[in-house]
């Protein structure tokens, strides 16, 4: 039977982080770090499992971006993942709705961070690639982020976002390189 759960990290135990970390080292191939593990924790996850064993994850944790004089509460999607032998069954599709549905009804506007392999099931869902520009605000101010550009997805209302003015993530551990 599969089972569909949504639960703040406080509330997950050792065991189910552990298996959280694992399905994402697995589905992401030597690309997760401990970075991109603490970026995935503090908020909300959704799991989806079958016969006990986690198949699917997501999360979003609260950011903040500055964009055009203003800060804006941000829903960030983070550990986006469907087991190998569970992928084309539309748990991916699952887990999104239900991080959409927290992002719209808790956040002024969702984004991510999408790999090439992510980015289409994001555009079928209605996000859009940011076409603007875009920084971190470091410890020393400003830090441009070119290489960041075309991978970052949104959420938002069209009027909230302005592509001609920069959008301002805030700084976490691994975002500047």
């Amino acid at each position: 039977m599969t089972q569909q759960r949504t639960v703040h990290t406080a509330d997950l135990t050792e065991r189910e982080l552990s298996r959280v970390r694992t399905l994402l080292d697995a589905a992401f191939a030597g690309r997760f770090d401990d970075r991109d593990w603490a970026h995935t924790l503090g908020g909300l996850h959704v799991l989806i499992t079958h016969g006990g064993g986690l198949i699917a994850h997501g999360s979003v944790v609260q950011r903040r971006v500055l964009h055009h004089g203003r800060s804006l509460r941000v829903g960030y999607v983070e550990g986006v993942a469907v087991r190998a032998d569970a992928r084309r069954r539309g748990l991916g599709s699952r887990v999104m709705a239900e991080l959409e549905r927290i992002v719209d009804a808790a956040y002024e506007l969702g984004a991510l961070s999408a790999s090439r392999l992510g980015a289409p099931l994001y555009a079928t869902r209605g996000w859009q690639p940011w076409p603007g520009s875009l920084a971190t605000l470091g410890p020393a101010g400003p830090i441009p982020l070119p290489e960041e550009e075309g991978s970052t997805w949104v959420r938002a209302a069209p009027e909230l976002l302005d592509p001609a003015h920069v959008l301002h993530l805030d700084w976490r551990d691994g975002d500047i390189t």
